[in-house]
């Protein structure tokens, strides 16, 4: 291998690292979103109407179980293994998805979590654990 895939290989890792670490951070903060959302629906102000708008209640249930999910896939993302990797780009593809249509509710937050999702999936693409 060539010293600037090595490079490339431990910016991966690192990165991989730090988005199991971004991921068990936004599994958390869905899961507390979704709670926030569940308990009162009030605490989250809705704007207009949206063709694909749900109950602001149901929004919560679907971050909960993403949030616990999301986090339990980067505490396994850890141990670099492979079915961690491939869980992390599919839940990250899912979350990018549940985030888009969270855009109307609050688009600071949701275009941020695409973005570290993003970021996340090209880590996990490109890192080879066996390379380092």
């Amino acid at each position: 291998m060539s010293e600037e895939s090595l490079v490339k290989q431990g910016v991966a890792k690192g990165t991989s690292m730090g988005g199991a670490v971004l991921l068990v951070t936004v599994g958390l903060l869905e899961f507390f979103q979704g709670i926030s959302a569940i308990a009162k629906d009030d605490v989250i102000v809705v704007g207009i109407e949206y063709t694909y708008k749900f109950d602001v209640t149901a929004w919560g249930w679907f971050h909960l179980v993403l949030g616990v999910i999301v986090a339990g896939v980067g505490i396994a993302l850890f141990t670099g293994a492979t079915w961690a990797r491939v869980g992390a780009m599919v839940l990250c593809a899912v979350s990018i998805f549940v985030n888009f249509l969270w855009l109307p509710y609050y688009p600071l937050w949701a275009i941020t979590i695409i973005a570290l999702n993003a970021v996340v999936i090209w880590a996990v693409a490109t890192w080879n654990p066996e390379t380092v």
